[in-house]
């Protein structure tokens, strides 16, 4: 049976983790070794289920030449990787230049049977026929990093079914495969030494260059698989060297994420504190907020946050008398002379927003995501691992991208011809009713509850009561007809990537603070 739990995002704090990115690269390894074996189950997940086929011949799994030329060479370099692992060690009985002519003739055959799957090229743009570059969009840049296994074919594929759901042209940076076995250990060797690899680095240049282009007012990037782990590493060098009003223009959204942290931090450590001393608030205006000057600028309202002290010094801005003030009395008591509006401090964070879709039949979101947000004796103790978090559980819940996430998560729709035109705009996963995850998950000021969610303020005032369950709501929540869907939550009135489908864009911010002023 199908489900969707909700992991709210972590808070961070002043904790020193033991079990973290940053601790000995060999303990990691012993740990990551250990945990291999243990969600090893899972394993068939990463090609299971073959069928069906939904997005014909973007599915990694559907019967093309080009498919079908991809799988038979995973087939022989899995073969030749396993059988050179557990020959290995009889390199110890050989003459030392015997075995180095092996080991190099190894190599070799290894690196020109990939030729075959990654062609020469590292990055890469959709077909305009999937998505046309518009006016409308001039101001954004799409950049996909893809995950393991992923030769030349199946990334032009991943980057035009991402172009013809979401109407942008997508930029695909290539992680070249070496084999399925050799990309696991270089799964371990980049989440556990950092070891950035020639993809990471273009990534890393793309970005940055995007970012510090005055042109584009948003960045999104995507990443599937083991683009998580270098996606990560690409962020770890963005928010140490970039400005924050450039960082804000950034918005980051996984899948099957096989990292083991994830960082972004808040900007300030007021909201950090405000948030972490309130999590689970269950008002309309859900948390602590903080005045920010309005101005013309497309970044400004995550990079003005003020960070203002009453006169005496003894509270911050976040509070007035000890309460979390809304906008009703924002309006009654604000005696500013400026323009002014209103964030939470859940948007008060480096990067705008980060989001992670993960299955939990997939090998590699367990042994990644999965693991290291939600495990039992973990809260306290597991790296830090911003963002929001969608867990399915589903028959479909394998690993490739195209077949068995997007088709699942945002799958295609067909016109009159059969025609595959853009994406759905129902499915089961997004009318799914979201869940609260409990499991390891809901420690005190740990992690921040789904109703902080910043977008909650444009329901702020209103006359439904919008709090009925335990998870709280986004802005697409309202019904044509003005009406709240039963007090129910689903994933699409919680999902950011969901309002770009077709084109379309979510509010920069909620209507209601782009409409209020304070003279």
């Amino acid at each position: 049976m199908d489900r969707t739990e909700f992991i709210g995002s972590q808070v961070g704090g002043e904790s020193v983790i033991n079990y973290s990115y940053t601790d000995m690269p060999w303990k990691l390894m012993m740990w990551d070794v250990r945990y291999f074996f243990t969600f090893a189950w899972a394993l068939p997940w990463v090609l299971w289920p073959v069928r069906p086929c939904d997005g014909d011949h973007f599915d990694e799994l559907s019967f093309t030449w080009q498919n079908m030329w991809c799988v038979v060479l995973h087939a022989i370099l899995g073969v030749l990787q396993i059988v050179f692992i557990l020959t290995l060690p009889l390199v110890f009985l050989l003459p030392v230049w015997l075995a180095a002519m092996g080991i190099a003739a190894f190599f070799a055959l290894n690196w020109f049977i990939c030729l075959g799957l990654n062609g020469n090229t590292i990055t890469f743009e959709s077909d305009p026929k999937y998505a046309p570059a518009l006016d409308e969009h001039a101001h954004e840049q799409w950049i996909f990093l893809n995950g393991v296994a992923v030769g030349e074919a199946w990334l032009k594929s991943n980057i035009n079914r991402l172009a013809l759901t979401f109407k942008r042209p997508i930029i695909g940076v290539h992680n070249r495969t070496t084999g399925i076995v050799f990309d696991v250990v270089e799964c371990l060797v980049q989440r556990n030494f950092g070891y950035a690899t020639s993809d990471v680095r273009a990534a890393y240049k793309i970005i940055k260059e995007k970012l510090y282009n005055p042109q584009y007012s948003k960045v999104v990037f995507i990443l599937h698989s083991q683009g998580g782990i270098e996606g990560g590493l690409v962020l770890d060098w963005l928010l140490q060297e970039l400005p924050h009003d450039l960082l804000s223009k950034l918005e980051v959204y996984t899948f099957g994420n096989a990292s083991n942290h994830f960082n972004n931090p808040h900007r300030h450590i007021d909201s950090q504190q405000a948030e972490t001393k309130n999590p689970t608030t269950l008002s309309q205006i859900p948390t602590a907020i903080t005045e920010i000057p309005l101005t013309d600028s497309p970044v400004e309202t995550h990079s003005m946050a003020s960070r203002r002290r009453l006169s005496n010094g003894s509270k911050s801005s976040f509070e007035t008398n000890g309460r979390v003030p809304t906008l009703t009395s924002i309006s009654k008591e604000s005696s500013a002379s400026h323009a002014t509006t209103y964030t939470v401090p859940a948007s008060d964070r480096a990067i705008a927003h980060v989001e992670h879709y993960a299955h939990t039949t997939d090998f590699v979101a367990l042994w990644g995501i999965l693991h290291f947000v939600s495990n039992e004796r973990a809260s306290p103790e597991m790296p830090r691992y911003i963002g929001r978090v969608f867990r399915r559980t589903s028959p479909r819940g394998g690993h490739q991208f195209s077949q068995h996430y997007l088709n699942g998560m945002f799958p295609l729709a067909r016109n009159d011809k059969g025609e595959l035109v853009g994406c759905a705009e129902r499915n089961e996963f997004m009318d799914s009713t979201v869940e609260v995850a409990k499991e390891g998950t809901e420690k005190d000021n740990v992690r921040e509850a789904v109703e902080i969610s910043w977008a909650l303020i444009d329901l702020a005032g209103g006359e439904e009561d919008i709090l009925k369950g335990e998870v709280a709501v986004h802005g697409s929540f309202h019904e044509e007809n003005g009406k709240i869907n039963a007090g129910k939550v689903r994933v699409k009135d919680l999902s950011r990537l969901w309002q770009y489908r077709n084109g379309r864009s979510p509010p920069s911010a909620p209507d209601s603070l782009r409409r209020m002023t304070i003279a």
